[in-house]
């Protein structure tokens, strides 16, 4: 994938990523609304670390992106397009993590509006989703602000997850 926005470069995970991938899964306000909400240690970190390069086998266009910042080349999230399995469907997902010091700053609306806006061009699918915890306000916000709407609440993880759709 080949994909940029006004402030950020979206660059495949490589092995030197890791530490910076750490630094969000070891983050307890980070991760507090993905999967089961809990930090991962170096074992959790690299096996998330093998299902990104996983995703990545399910198309070119697909599976999470470091997002790096143009102008300072520093890290700032990650994002992408995920597949997902939701209530036995196949669906691809809006996917968006911003690393604790880079909040409040737009980068999450940036970056899945480039998602959003390539997925339509470059992918043939019939909507996209956002999967999110149903207490994650600011991610709603962005979501909507993509013109998703509310479709349903699934449980994900043991968690109530809400399904935005496009």
């Amino acid at each position: 994938m080949q994909l940029t926005s006004d402030r950020l470069l979206f660059q495949p995970y490589r092995d030197e990523d890791f530490p910076f991938l750490m630094s969000l899964l070891s983050n307890p306000e980070v991760v507090r609304f993905i999967g089961n909400g809990t930090t991962k240690d170096e074992s959790g970190g690299k096996d998330f670390l093998h299902w990104i390069y996983r995703t990545y086998t399910y198309g070119k266009d697909l599976g999470l992106m470091v997002l790096v910042n143009k102008k300072d080349k520093t890290r700032i999230g990650h994002a992408g397009l995920i597949p997902q399995r939701v209530d036995g469907k196949e669906e691809i997902e809006i996917g968006y993590w911003i690393a604790r010091e880079y909040w409040g700053k737009g980068y999450a609306s940036e970056a899945a509006k480039a998602l959003l806006d390539y997925g339509e061009k470059h992918i043939d699918q019939e909507r996209f989703i956002a999967l999110i915890q149903s207490e994650h306000f600011v991610s709603q916000k962005v979501a909507k602000k993509l013109g998703m709407e509310f479709d349903k609440i699934v449980i994900l993880n043991g968690r109530k997850v809400h399904v935005y759709t496009t």
